[in-house]
């Protein structure tokens, strides 16, 4: 018998899938957050944009979804898998190493926001326990879009994480207050239902939570010693699923059982595998619950309401940036920091949406008023990007303000320091040794976010382009003991040595070069010592491998120098004769290690 294909449930499968595919690849070849992408084709598709017009253009329909209640399955699929992807980040021993930040000032800014927004809402006529749900929809900032960002390392990734942190470990208490301040627990029998329905709750999950931390490691190993990914990932899976499925039985959300599936999982030695395996699962999650979201958004609403629309998504913002920056200053964090962080949390988040749901069916809020902050939600989660864009700027700004400026060299009888040009990689190791063994020194740096970074940090640093000749003047590098050149650029670094040569005869000047033709232009355009990284890569491997094979510290260190005196020779004297046999065997080793 054949099976047809031709069913709705199917085509909308393909339409959302199918957006899925086009938005994650050509907004990551502009590398530009997916989110928006998500949502503006959700809009496209949906029953608000291409989907109304169907019956005008039939065609339309195989790339369109008109039917509203069709979406539901996928939003609440993606809600799941989004929800076990979070769960997979908060292990408990993570928690307990950044509890202070996670319960401090995390839980701070959580419960302030969201009291704040909640008061406002009461004051404009919103009932007490719908104003409770929004305040903490609201307060909630978006994991999916802000670490991608800016990362969990650094002051401002720091800061960010730990807060998104307790937002996510909050989700479920606040689902679970919601429905305890549902109309329905105050009427007959409600109280009753609502305490059987919490004494489940808690019973399943003190069971999941025992018998998972005996259970999980020896169904990995297992799946672990099959050396197959499909059975790594069917068993990842069956976790996700008997744990949504034992937590819907005894009436809680399936996301419960999923974020705790993934709390589990964090536990054990494999988590890290079950997080490779299911990454391609949580950004498809995140897209199709994105998508339904976009879907649900109509034009015409947005249009028709725009001023009450910003008025709303600005009064979020500013509340919760306000929150967050006081905070965040009360913790000792500077002012760049806490502005910088304060504006990427300030618009609400993917979880907001769910908050929100959870809200209108327990009766708190009308579905008006739901679908009023979805749009307001998918607005701050369209402008995220480019609020954490302008936060950036700002908080850059400020730091290059209120960050003083290194005393210029030979002034005020400031000690005579080595000057350091470039703050990568290279510059900022070279930084760390002199400041180890108490060398002044003095960084110059062409990037304004490395250098707001660096001041942060504590380092002496002047932001400019030595590039440019009147840069190289300020520097007064007569009164430097040493120019240290770092930079990865071969033409600017003969060019920067080759100008402070000619002022400056005497000065030291070392240069990192790529390799020795490079080192030979160094060298000839005046440079007093010229590090090719090829070489010193080179004798660094041979001198581990000479000391691992057994051969005494000593004669090696020893070997390692005079070789390295014989090859720098070889560069310095590049155009003579004698030395042009071995300066092309260097070159021909290079070319071999490449």
């Amino acid at each position: 018998m054949a099976v047809s294909l031709d069913t709705e449930g199917f085509r909308d499968s393909l339409v959302i899938l199918g957006a899925a595919g086009v938005v994650i690849p050509a907004f990551a070849r502009f590398r530009i957050s997916p989110v928006i992408g998500f949502i503006l084709v959700g809009l496209a598709v949906g029953p608000a944009g291409l989907g109304a017009l169907v019956e005008s253009y039939p065609w339309l329909y195989h790339i369109t979804i008109s039917d509203r209640e069709a979406i539901a399955p996928f939003a609440e699929l993606g809600i799941i898998l989004l929800l076990f992807s979070i769960g997979l980040e908060l292990s408990f021993k993570r928690l307990w190493t950044m509890r202070t930040d996670v319960f401090g000032v995390g839980a701070a800014e959580l419960i302030g926001s969201g009291a704040i927004i909640a008061a406002a809402l009461y004051v404009m006529g919103q009932s007490t326990g719908g104003a409770i749900g929004l305040g903490l929809a609201l307060a909630l900032s978006s994991t999916a879009l802000v670490l991608p960002m800016v990362g969990t390392q650094g002051p401002v990734g720091r800061a960010a994480f730990s807060m998104l942190l307790f937002e996510d470990l909050a989700l479920v208490p606040i689902i679970f207050m919601l429905g305890a301040l549902a109309p329905s627990v105050g009427a007959e029998g409600g109280l009753g239902n609502m305490a059987s329905t919490l004494m489940k709750g808690g019973i399943t999950v003190a069971l999941m939570l025992i018998l998972g931390r005996f259970a999980l490691p020896h169904l990995f190993r297992q799946a672990a010693r099959t050396k197959s990914p499909e059975v790594f990932l069917a068993a990842s899976l069956l976790v996700v699923i008997v744990s949504s499925l034992a937590t819907a039985l005894v009436g809680l959300s399936p996301i419960v059982g999923a974020l705790l599936a993934g709390i589990l999982i964090a536990e054990t030695e494999y988590h890290g595998e079950v997080e490779v395996m299911t990454a391609p699962f949580k950004g498809l999650a995140l897209g199709v619950f994105l998508i339904t979201v976009g879907m649900s958004l109509d034009l015409r609403v947005i249009i028709a309401n725009w001023a009450t629309l910003l008025a709303a998504v600005m009064g979020v913002i500013i509340v919760k940036t306000i929150v967050t920056v006081a905070l965040l200053r009360l913790r000792g964090a500077r002012r760049g920091v806490a502005l910088e962080v304060g504006v990427l949390m300030s618009s609400p988040s993917e979880t907001t949406l769910i908050v929100l749901t959870a809200a209108a069916a327990a009766g708190l809020i009308l579905p008006e008023t739901a679908a009023f902050w979805q749009i307001v939600t998918a607005i701050g989660l369209t402008i995220t990007p480019l609020l954490a864009r302008v936060g950036h700027d700002i908080a850059r700004r400020i730091e290059m303000g209120s960050s003083e400026e290194p005393q210029p060299l030979g002034e005020d009888g400031a000690p005579p320091a080595a000057v350091v040009i470039g703050y990568g990689r290279v510059g900022r190791m070279v930084c760390d040794m002199l400041a180890m063994h108490n060398q002044p020194f003095l960084v110059v740096e062409s990037d304004a976010d490395v250098v707001a970074d660096a001041r942060r940090d504590g380092y002496p640093i002047l932001f400019g382009d030595v590039a440019r000749a009147e840069m190289l003047d300020k520097l007064r590098l007569g009164h430097a003991r040493a120019l240290i050149l770092t930079m990865d650029d071969p033409v600017l670094s003969v060019r920067v040595t080759k100008r402070v040569r000619g002022w400056v005869p005497d000065l030291p000047i070392i240069v990192r070069a790529r390799d020795t033709d490079h080192a030979a232009e160094l060298y000839r355009a005046g440079a007093s010592d010229v590090v090719p990284e090829a070489l010193e890569s080179s004798l660094q491997l041979a001198e581990t491998a000479l000391v691992d094979l057994g051969i005494a510290m000593g004669p090696v260190i020893a070997s390692i120098h005079q070789r390295r005196e014989e090859l720098r020779e070889a560069i310095k004297n590049a155009g003579d004769l004698d030395h042009a046999p071995r300066l092309r065997r260097m070159r021909a080793d290079e070319a071999g290690a490449v």
